[in-house]
């Protein structure tokens, strides 16, 4: 189990590729967060405020009222969010007290700027999950 940011980091495709020394940094950028069982951690629609990792607990994943999912110790989500700082597109509900790390648009804008590796490896991300919704999109 993920014990460190770094370590959780390590996990998150989009950074994958970073080095140790980079994901070193960006895992300094980060905040502790808790949520308390029974909390809103994001709601669907609501301005997101960045990107998290759990680290100890599970969450579940909501999408119009209908449970899609759960989340625990290494998922993430918001990543997303660390660039467009759009609405969440789904309501995240701690299911247990969690213990996070999170990190902000405005805090992480400038660590890419100073590391565009990042950028790089989030791009390639973000292309090969439109081409996947793009072909989920053509087959239905």
């Amino acid at each position: 189990m993920a014990t460190s940011p770094q370590e959780a980091l390590r996990n998150v495709p989009i950074f994958s590729d970073l080095s140790d020394d980079d994901l070193e940094l960006l895992a300094r950028q980060m905040k502790e967060r808790r949520f308390s069982e029974g909390s809103a951690v994001t709601k669907e629609g609501a301005g997101a405020a960045g990107f998290f990792v759990i680290v100890e607990g599970n969450a579940t994943v909501s999408v119009g009222g209908e449970v899609s999912g759960t989340l625990g110790p290494g998922d993430y989500f918001g990543e997303i969010a660390l660039i467009d700082e759009g609405t969440r597109s789904a309501s995240i509900t701690a299911a247990t007290d969690i213990l996070s790390y999170g990190l902000t648009a405005w805090e992480f804008k400038p660590f890419v700027e100073e590391h565009p590796q990042v950028a790089w490896a989030m791009l390639q991300t973000l292309a090969r999950r439109l081409r996947e919704a793009q072909a989920h999109e053509h087959t239905h």
